[in-house]
């Protein structure tokens, strides 16, 4: 099919939904990928319902703009908030991450006692627990915000005393209800994974939404018949450039990424690589998307 050729999207509020982009490349290293992180209107956590979706709909319009064949919504708040309204709204496939991060909840716990741990915003629309319940109604939820994983996620304390501090405080009480399953409900968390696992101990499975929403999309993909399959990976040597590849037919141009940010591309960069473990400042555009409103008229 001619749209197999066609990049997938993603959007999230700032760089936490950089570890979706991870797990989906991983999983499908021959999909073009575009990342689209709303540095300038960071965090969602903390907006309000139609402020949210205001955003995800302005952030979509933009990547529709470049052609995608699925949209991921890799921000759970805008997961959380907006995904039904863009279902309705745009006419590709959208992914949210609450949904596969539920469903493989369900499927690891074994004494239906289930923790969630993600921004107030999410917390706060039960989401979660919601898209739990209508997989296994009998299962009891324990959710909790946790704010302050997300700054120490950006600044790299990926090993410190601060982040056992916060993390024992935050996750205490969650290993006193006895949950034997935790939700990682925000796209930074997984990078703090090995201290809330460690904290939690290893009787606790921690699910990492980004691996989930990765998973249902390559199932999506080769369903629909969208998979693209034959070329090198990113990064290899004899691929184009950013620029080269975006004047390059889709069905023509090997696999690649391109990152586009609403401010602060140097800050964008600095996250990206310790979130990736490689440099992102070849393949980065600033762009401004607010302001359209094609979307709102459909």
């Amino acid at each position: 099919m001619e749209d197999s050729s066609k990049p997938i999207g993603i959007f999230d509020s700032g760089v936490g939904g950089l570890t979706v982009y991870r797990a989906v490349r991983h999983r499908l290293p021959n999909e073009k990928i575009i990342y689209l992180g709303d540095t300038a209107r960071v965090p969602y956590g903390t907006k309000s319902l139609a402020t949210v979706q205001r955003y995800a709909l302005e952030n979509s319009e933009f990547l529709i703009t470049k052609e995608i064949k699925i949209l991921i919504v890799a921000c759970n708040t805008a997961s959380a908030l907006a995904v039904d309204l863009l279902r309705q709204k745009i006419n590709v496939p959208v992914f949210g991450v609450i949904e596969p991060g539920a469903k493989r909840a369900v499927e690891a716990t074994k004494n239906g006692r289930i923790g969630v741990i993600a921004t107030e915003a999410t917390i706060e629309s039960g989401a979660y627990s919601r898209a739990i319940h209508r997989f296994d109604n009998k299962l009891q939820v324990i959710s909790r915000a946790c704010p302050l994983f997300v700054p120490l996620a950006e600044e790299g304390e990926i090993d410190s005393d601060i982040t056992r501090a916060v993390a024992a405080k935050y996750l205490g009480p969650l290993k006193r209800e006895s949950i034997d399953t935790l939700v990682l409900g925000c796209t930074h968390y997984p990078i703090l994974k090995p201290i809330i696992s460690e904290v939690m101990g290893d009787d606790v499975k921690l699910i990492d939404s980004a691996e989930a929403v990765a998973a249902e999309v390559a199932g999506a993909l080769s369903e629909l018949g969208l998979a693209r399959a034959g070329n090198s990976g990113w990064g290899r040597e004899g691929s184009p450039s950013r620029d080269e590849w975006f004047n390059t037919r889709f069905e023509d141009a090997p696999p690649t990424s391109a990152f586009f940010v609403t401010d602060s591309a140097r800050r964008f960069c600095k996250v990206a690589e310790r979130f990736l473990g490689e440099k992102v400042d070849n393949h980065i555009e600033e762009v401004e998307i607010w302001g359209h409103d094609e979307l709102y008229a459909h």
